[in-house]
């Protein structure tokens, strides 16, 4: 008989991500697939027990909230001890936590205070005749793997995007308040705010709708032997605040800046797609001046609908990776294209 545990934590407001709800989502489907067995929910951080009313109790045979100030932003001593506390009080065996930057920084450590074994970057949980199977991607997304441990409690990290959300409800279950031992020692590391890009300036939206992917083809010489590099800046930029649209770029482009290259100047390596970095999962992709450089943009597997726009019909990459290939100059293309949004704005 499996115990599983659903393990999320609130947003700095005490509300809940979308990614919490996907995790919940996972374990509920989950255990409907497992006879005889039991699904809890635990809640972390600040205003814990008032985001458990967001949960239908008959999905739930138990809800545990362990809140207060202390937890309200991420910290590796008080979210480790928090954890510990749950699995300690809850014991179970398949414990279910979102891969979001808190919990992936944590979650590993306080599970190996109770032996426990944890798995990340986790795309799917299934369960059959009884045997709890996990899969994942290896080798920079072209190998999936099913496996299965024995190890118990087995924490499963899932990425987001994998799951539907779970559709929150008003209600008032019953919650366990759990309390949690928190020392001075533990609170060494304070909290001091956050930093990010002014207004209109954050490029990286996950939640997006269309993926934007800026080739190496923007910062070489074009048709007239120069290079544009302010323009396609504003050209990008425009396109981006006009649609919404997320900015994802190749490794080549982004390292161009430590060659001494011209490179974008919005864009950093946070930007990075493919390769080792990010997998997007945006429902639409597309590409401009790849030039070949961008296999793992133009035909990322993740994005549903690929379009590319190159001048070179011939470009391996292009053909057969994007569902639609636009021949043509992207300046040219995304001019109009900005045109046409503001005139329809």
């Amino acid at each position: 008989m499996e115990n599983i545990l659903i393990l999320i934590h609130t947003e700095p407001d005490g509300s809940l991500s979308k990614h919490a709800f996907e995790a919940v989502s996972a374990g509920v489907l989950l255990k409907s697939q497992l006879a005889d067995s039991h699904l809890s929910l635990s809640i972390v951080g600040f205003n814990a027990s008032e985001a458990a009313k967001s949960f239908n109790p008959g999905d739930l045979e138990s809800i545990y909230a362990a809140g207060g100030e202390e937890l309200k932003y991420s910290r590796y001593a008080t979210d480790s001890k928090a954890i510990e506390t749950l699995l300690k009080t809850v014991n179970p065996t398949i414990v279910i936590a979102p891969a979001t930057p808190r919990w992936n920084k944590v979650v590993a450590g306080a599970a190996a205070r109770v032996n426990g074994y944890t798995d990340t970057h986790i795309n799917g949980i299934i369960a059959n005749n009884g045997t709890i199977k996990a899969t994942r991607w290896y080798y920079r997304q072209r190998i999936e793997v099913t496996f299965s441990r024995t190890q118990r409690p087995w924490v499963l990290l899932i990425e987001s995007g994998i799951y539907q959300p779970y559709a929150p409800v008003t209600g008032n279950p019953a919650v366990r308040e759990v309390a949690v031992e928190i020392t001075d020692e533990m609170k060494k590391t304070s909290y001091v705010g956050v930093q990010e890009p002014p207004a209109g300036k954050n490029t990286i939206r996950p939640d997006a709708k269309l993926l934007f992917v800026a080739g190496a083809g923007w910062t070489k010489k074009q048709a007239d032997g120069q290079v544009h590099l302010k323009e396609a800046e504003e050209i990008i930029l425009e396109f981006l605040n006009l649609t919404r649209a997320s900015l994802g770029s190749s490794k080549s482009l982004v390292d161009l800046g430590s060659e001494g290259q011209p490179v974008l100047s919005f864009l950093t390596h946070m930007n990075q797609i493919g390769q080792t970095g990010a997998t997007p999962r945006h429902p639409k992709g597309l590409s401009t001046c790849c030039h070949g450089e961008e296999p793992h943009t133009v035909g990322w597997r993740f994005i549903n609908e690929r379009r590319a726009i190159n001048l070179d019909p011939n470009c391996g990459w292009a053909r057969g990776k994007a569902d639609v290939l636009y021949v043509a100059d992207a300046f040219a293309v995304m001019k109009k294209v900005n045109e046409m949004l503001k005139a329809g704005k």
